[in-house]
């Protein structure tokens, strides 16, 4: 896993800091809604949700403005994690300034996203669970999928 290279937790640790996450996904209604809806609920059952900002974004455009995706709400909605309606949105420019952490959820999207910030000179880029989360999309696996986010999110954010 590349947390290492990340900005040491340590080093922007401070009072009252809020630690920064987006959560990207190929088409932003699958796989990064969900780890954004996990994490925020990981984060509240451990007292902590007031320490984060946790947001989800796509690398591509194909979803923009759609809601996240029915099966993925019916799998949170099973597992008892809270969500809200919400419009699938593409990754900015302006987001690798803002955010601390960004997690790419497969290799695909962690090429797209060092392409489209011209690298990552802060390191703040890095796969969730060192290995890619399989697309439901595709598998339409989503009990996997939602295993493999919430030991990623759960080892996130233990780290934090």
């Amino acid at each position: 896993m590349k947390w290492d290279k990340l900005c040491p937790f340590a080093a922007v640790q401070e009072e009252n800091y809020v630690i920064k996450i987006l959560f990207v996904c190929h088409g932003n209604i699958c796989r990064s809604p969900m780890a954004e809806f996990i994490m925020k609920e990981l984060a509240g059952r451990a007292g902590r949700q007031e320490d984060f900002i946790i947001d989800s974004a796509a690398t591509s455009a194909e979803e923009l403005g759609n809601d996240m995706y029915p099966p993925a709400k019916k799998m949170l909605q099973e597992k008892g994690i809270p969500f809200t309606r919400r419009a699938a949105r593409q990754i900015r420019r302006g987001d690798y300034e803002y955010y601390d952490y960004i997690i790419g959820l497969d290799s695909y999207n962690i090429r797209n996203l060092e392409s489209f910030f011209n690298g990552d000179p802060e390191g703040k880029i890095s796969m969730l669970l060192g290995r890619p989360v399989a697309d439901p999309w595709y598998t339409g696996d989503f009990e996997t999928t939602y295993d493999d986010l919430i030991e990623g999110c759960g080892r996130l954010l233990e780290r934090l």
